[in-house]
């Protein structure tokens, strides 16, 4: 009797390649001819937010710009990043960007709608918690249903773990 195998779909980003992201892009405003004088600066939020602020709207959407090389060069999807628009507070201009970590309920119905329409037949797609675990008897089933996944165009960030 074949033993099924499965795997989860997940949209997490690793904190840490986000951190030294950040920390490469502080380093980079802070010594930045086009920077100086504009009072420039990123920093962390709380646990998934990312603030940048600078003297006017180019230069805070420039700080922008040199996160996401920054992350992009890091291998850290950018659909996981959802940043808003420049907003005046005072004399300075705020950028204010959040990471998503974990699916909700859209994203993973999103996922399993398409494992069901569009996924080789005898796999199963269930919704637990913030992740969906894929399984099916055939491990080549698991791979068909990846590709295909890779190639849906969902507006966030995808990966598979738990491969067994």
């Amino acid at each position: 009797m074949a033993s099924e195998s499965s795997f989860d779909v997940v949209s997490k980003v690793d904190r840490q390649e986000v951190d030294n992201a950040l920390n490469q892009a502080a380093k980079e405003i802070s010594q930045r001819f086009d920077f100086r004088g504009t009072g420039a600066s990123i920093r962390w939020l709380g646990e998934l937010a990312i603030e940048m602020e600078a003297s006017a709207e180019d230069r805070v959407n420039a700080v922008l710009d040199v996160l996401k090389d920054k992350l992009v060069k890091r291998k850290v999807s950018l659909k996981a990043l959802d940043a808003g628009e420049p907003r005046s507070s005072g004399s300075v201009y705020k950028i204010t960007a959040t990471l998503q970590d974990g699916l909700d309920q859209d994203q993973a119905k999103k996922i399993t709608k398409a494992i069901r329409d569009e996924g080789p037949k005898g796999v199963r797609a269930q919704v637990q918690g913030d992740e969906v675990r894929v399984s099916s008897k055939k491990k080549d089933d698991l791979q068909a249903v990846m590709a295909m996944l890779r190639e849906q165009d969902f507006d966030f960030a995808l990966q598979f773990v738990n491969y067994r």
